[in-house]
């Protein structure tokens, strides 16, 4: 079954390209072309007037479709931004105030990708912050032995797929006080269907629309728990929109999600973001189905074994998986160099070869990827 017909643009754009980065900088739908042009347009109709559209119906459409994605019970506790760095960065000002000058005792696994990795790093230098790291299959006793202000894990890691399915457990433990658990749902969002509502009162959530939910950068997310941070030290004037007409006094915060706003954004990713989820709805491509058309093309990639030098990080299993197979090799960075020479598009994370699979591929899109690594490999 093919949906390259919801692909037209990106996929004419340049017609030999075969992508199987869509766990990378996933391919735009038709419709994302759709909502840029809203954007515009709403700016030059409404010029100044545009900013109450956008914090309104357009808002609230896109927290709606987070929520109904996420089973999160209440749309308000859900704030967009450029970046989920941007709210990174917000929730532990909150937590390092509350840690009065000590170091902010976190925790995180060894496979968290380089926007938390770098910046954590950067305040252990500082002394801001004290890190332990643990691989994922130790990060729950990690977390229950206690000791930790902050817990931080992605549900799905980048570099190997690896799905840590402890986020009851680990929601378990989170508490106003502290700790706080923050989960970056980043290659977990409309990749695995993801029900957080029994946690949502606990959970920081964070993910974006840059990968599987299709709508380009820019529309970051951020599920704040009621109770947890209501006074970011790090803020913006969108934190307190609401009240910018009135008299200034002190520093407010919005009672929802919109505490962790920052300042003046580019607003377009969100209407991307609603023209993408009104394409999904349209066509009946919930994450299920979505996942189930990838699942099969990654079982056709795998049956073919065009790869049987390197290791297999995260093998196809009943149950959830990535939308990508991560292969561990010497060889894996010339294997991407070579595909890349022929106009497909993979990633390498050191040693480790990224195929990711979309809506936007078909059963001839993979036998072409693996008639192309035969021949990389000089087999028939």
């Amino acid at each position: 079954m093919t949906h390259k017909h919801l692909f037209t643009r990106a996929l004419s754009a340049n017609p030999d390209r075969l992508h199987f980065a869509a766990h990378s900088h996933h391919l735009w739908p038709d419709a994302s072309f759709a909502g840029q042009v809203a954007a515009w347009e709403d700016a030059a109709h409404l010029a100044d007037h545009k900013w109450a559209k956008i914090m309104g119906p357009v808002w609230s459409q896109a927290q709606a479709h987070v929520a109904r994605e996420l089973g999160l019970p209440d749309p308000a506790t859900i704030a967009f931004a450029p970046s989920t760095h941007d709210f990174l960065v917000r929730i532990m000002s909150a937590m390092t105030e509350r840690a009065s000058g000590a170091p902010l005792r976190v925790l995180a696994t060894d496979g968290e990708f380089h926007s938390f990795r770098r910046q954590v790093e950067r305040w252990v230098e500082a002394g801001v912050v004290d890190l332990q790291t643990v691989p994922a299959a130790g990060l729950l006793s990690a977390a229950k032995a206690g000791g930790h202000e902050l817990i931080f894990a992605s549900h799905v890691l980048f570099n190997s797929g690896t799905i840590i399915a402890d986020l009851e457990a680990l929601a378990a433990l989170a508490a106003p006080d502290g700790p706080w658990v923050v989960i970056d749902g980043y290659h977990g969002f409309m990749a695995l269907e993801t029900d957080l509502s029994a946690i949502a009162d606990r959970i920081f959530y964070l993910s974006g629309g840059y990968k599987y939910a299709m709508a380009g950068e820019g529309v970051c997310f951020l599920h704040a728990p009621t109770g947890f941070a209501p006074r970011p030290v790090i803020t913006g004037w969108y934190a307190a929109f609401d009240e910018l007409a009135d008299a200034q006094r002190g520093v407010g915060y919005a009672p929802d999600g919109r505490r962790f706003l920052g300042s003046t954004f580019d607003p377009s990713g969100v209407y991307r973001f609603n023209a993408v989820q009104a394409m999904l709805l349209a066509e009946g491509l919930g994450t299920a189905a979505i996942s189930a058309h990838c699942a099969a093309l990654q079982h056709q990639f795998l049956d073919a074994d065009p790869l049987p030098g390197l290791t297999l990080l995260n093998p196809l299993q009943a149950g959830p998986h990535a939308r990508f197979l991560a292969f561990q090799g010497q060889e894996a960075a010339s294997i991407h160099a070579a595909l890349e020479q022929r106009n497909i598009i993979t990633d390498v994370r050191g040693d480790v070869l990224r195929i990711g699979f979309g809506l936007y591929q078909d059963a001839e899109d993979v036998a072409r990827l693996v008639g192309a690594l035969r021949s990389i490999a000089g087999k028939p």
